[in-house]
């Protein structure tokens, strides 16, 4: 099988390869034997010397010479590596796409510790390590959107091992086998590998430390199959280590003595008992050989559990365990549930409210906004989901959590539910109560569920639950369901009743973590790249407050009395910038929802429903409206009737939406929408779905007095029966429509 597999060349055809610090070396090496093979080859070398200093194109540009004389493919970029974007554009520009890093620029500055400046430190961590990142991470989009990618990292043995002189450099080159560690993992499913090389060769940086008889004998050119046997396609290699030099390949592990227990029941762990146990815990006897931080988690949790009446946590009392096959993950995540955590006090001006409000996009442009906008309006009012805002650190607060075992750099938010027993207090202190209700095991994952009540004072106002999904912690042998779940339900199967957008601002995600979610990944390009995305991403819950005040308005006129709760699953991301379009639909007094972001069609907000007190129009029955009919329902049938016929005309001369709150008995009845800006125009029953551009709320009687001309409209301004909201001179566009179309 061997001598088969021999037979067969590993070729690079229409692969892409970037090698840095590529102009002599390992990295003239690599160059040239991938070109070799097929690849084309992006060259890059600044062109300084070993210390970093100094820039020249004369080194890229004779490897590239070299390939070509030869009848390779190879372009050449004299970039720092600290410019990666550069580099890879050189990459996309020249050949269209990336598919094969090799990490292989790099300097030297030797001196002992107590020697070492600030700038030998700063500019050793900023070519090897900064650099690589740099470079990794400018192609790291385009090789997950390909489904391929090989990375090799250049980690040395002085990192391994250390070496006199070289604190600086070994300290970046171990960096670097860490991050290609974690880019392996992070990589695996997009087909993106990464792998880590410690080489022993003759170049630039070795000739100042090794003689000139073991230089000859350390050429490139024994440590360039390997790269090129790693970057194939065919090798599934991945989060690897290899020595490689002279023509000797060797990888290598992490061992780990068996170690030793050396805290009893009910005891405390203490210096003493650690050094009785040193021999024990430094015995490389029987040792094991871990690949993941779990693997060693599991080793002594088993040990632990091993040991009968052992306590996880000697604070709060021993945990009776036996010698069964139990998972001692499951046993400590069931300590877990129940347990209480530090209480929440959230003490808050107007300011708060409002800046929420602005957070969730709400804008002065719209008259109805200002109640939540102006502390001196007369309606002053919290918007109902500023609800999560005195809640939202206890999803901070897990690690004070006893038994709690959760690596939360991987816990993700993935629904959220929240319930109001009364309208919020525009200012005031809160206190929450936070619990985790309980843990579920999904296998891939865990999901964490926790009850937070929030008073004001005595009184209830508030109840959230968070209901987090922490990644690679399931598998424990927990339930997966649970009764205290807050459910999603998915919408009805039919077009939805009505549907609203708004566009965020490119500074959406900016305003609205001084609500205090103060989480990089909003605001900081370089943390969000590092979780895949190509900039900073909305918050959920900043798009969970645009699609309940959504709701809000078109069902309840903004009333925040009527709404009580809402529920939703976080699907996809958000960017600053994007329109949300949340369609909805109602069944009774549950208002089922689902946004999408407009651009691409893709749902962010799923399985989602408001549930309001009392609303504008009463339950379905068969589908009709049981509402009682009005006299002017009479006018907007025949003013809907008529547009179906001259829509297309009328769009172009009004331009214009506008929306109709009729009235009766002090209660608003019935809403109408007549669109002549989208489309070839419409009217339709219910709250405008696009902004209206003018608002008008009176009653059924005085809009037939109006219609039927016994009534002036500025008339019935002035004496406060005819309400106008928004572009007042749009209303005398409309007198063209209540004349020509309405004549019954």
């Amino acid at each position: 099988m061997a001598g088969i597999m021999s037979a067969v060349p590993l070729l690079f055809d229409r692969k892409v390869v970037l090698v840095t610090g590529a102009g002599g070396g390992l990295g003239r090496a690599y160059a040239l034997l991938f070109a070799e093979r097929g690849a084309s080859v992006v060259v890059n070398d600044l062109g300084g010397d070993i210390k970093g200093g100094g820039k020249s194109s004369s080194a890229a540009d004779r490897v590239v010479e070299e390939i070509r004389a030869k009848g390779g493919n190879a372009v050449a970029s004299y970039d720092s590596v600290e410019e990666g974007e550069k580099i890879v554009q050189t990459a996309l520009d020249a050949y269209g796409k990336i598919d094969i890093i090799v990490n292989n620029a790099g300097i030297l500055r030797d001196r002992s510790f107590a020697r070492i400046s600030d700038l030998d430190w700063d500019l050793i961590q900023r070519v090897h390590l900064r650099g690589s990142f740099k470079v990794t991470r400018a192609a790291w989009n385009h090789m997950k959107n390909q489904k391929y990618g090989r990375i090799i990292m250049t980690a040395s043995t002085s990192g391994i091992y250390g070496n006199f002189g070289q604190a600086n450099y070994s300290a970046a080159k171990l960096g670097l086998l860490g991050l290609a560690n974690t880019l392996a993992i992070e990589g695996r499913k997009y087909n993106i590998q990464c792998n880590t090389i410690a080489p022993t060769a003759g170049s630039r940086l070795t000739q100042t430390i090794l003689p000139q008889d073991i230089l000859d004998a350390f050429k490139p050119e024994f440590v360039a199959p390997l790269v090129v046997w790693l970057c194939h396609e065919s090798c599934q290699e991945n989060g690897s280590l290899f020595e490689v030099g002279a023509g000797w390949i060797g990888k290598l592990r992490w061992e780990r003595t068996l170690g030793a227990i050396v805290r009893q029941k009910n005891q405390q762990m203490t210096p003493e008992a650690v050094r009785d146990n040193w021999e024990q815990i430094c015995d490389f006897d029987n040792a094991i050989k871990p690949k993941s931080y779990q693997d060693t988690f599991y080793e002594v949790l088993n040990k632990l559990g091993t040991n009968q009446e052992i306590s996880t946590n000697p604070t709060s009392g021993p945990v009776q365990t036996s010698t069964s096959n139990v998972n001692p993950f499951f046993l400590m995540q069931v300590e877990a549930i129940g347990k209480k955590m530090p209480s929440i006090v959230y003490t808050y001006t107007h300011l708060q409210p409002i800046l929420y409000a602005l957070g969730v996009g709400m804008t002065t442009k719209d008259p109805d906004h200002l109640k939540f906008l102006f502390e001196r309006n007369e309606e002053f009012s919290c918007l109902p989901t500023f609800g999560v805002i005195p809640a939202q650190s206890g999803m901070f607060d897990l690690a004070s959590v006893p038994g709690l075992i959760i690596d939360f750099t991987k816990v993700l938010h993935g629904e959220q539910y929240l319930e109001l027993y009364k309208p919020l207090p525009t200012s005031g202190t809160l206190k929450s109560e936070c619990t985790i209700a309980d843990i579920l095991d999904k296998g891939s994952g865990a999901v964490i569920l926790v009850d937070i009540h929030t008073y004001n004072g005595g009184d209830l106002v508030c109840y959230n639950q968070f209901s987090l999904f922490a990644v690679g912690a399931g598998g424990f042998g927990g339930k997966r369901m649970s009764d205290k779940v807050k459910v999603i339900v998915h919408p009805p199967n039919r077009p939805p009743d009505a549907v609203m957008s708004d566009v965020t601002s490119i500074n959406q995600a900016a305003l609205y973590r001084l609500n205090g979610d103060w989480n990089p990944l909003h605001i900081d390009p370089s943390f969000a790249a590092v979780g895949g995305f190509r900039q900073p991403i909305l918050h959920g819950l900043c798009s969970m407050g645009f699609a309940a005040r959504h709701v809000l308005k078109q069902y309840a006129n903004n009333d925040v009395t009527k709404f009580k709760a809402i529920k939703v699953r976080f699907a996809k991301p958000v960017i600053p910038g994007q329109t949300l379009e949340t369609e909805m639909w109602k069944e009774g007094n549950r208002i089922h929802l689902q946004t999408k972001v407009k651009e691409n069609n893709e749902v962010v907000l799923t399985g989602a429903y408001v549930d309001l007190e009392d609303t504008v129009y009463k339950p379905r029955d068969n589908g009709t409206d049981m509402r009682e009919e009005l006299q002017s329902d009479v006018v907007f049938t025949e003013i809907s009737r008529r547009i179906k016929d001259v829509g297309r005309e009328m769009v172009k001369k009004v331009n214009a939406i506008f929306q109709w709150d009729i009235t009766k008995e002090g209660r608003t009845a019935a809403q109408w929408t007549i669109d002549l800006k989208n489309g070839s125009g419409e009217l339709y029953q219910g709250a405008a779905r696009h902004q209206a551009d003018t608002t008008f709320t009176l009653s059924d009687e005085d809009f037939m007095q109006i219609v039927s001309g016994k009534l002036n409209p500025q008339k019935a301004f002035f004496s406060g029966k005819l309400n106008i909201k928004g572009n007042i001179m749009h209303s005398q566009k409309l007198e063209v429509i209540l004349k020509d179309y309405a004549k019954l």
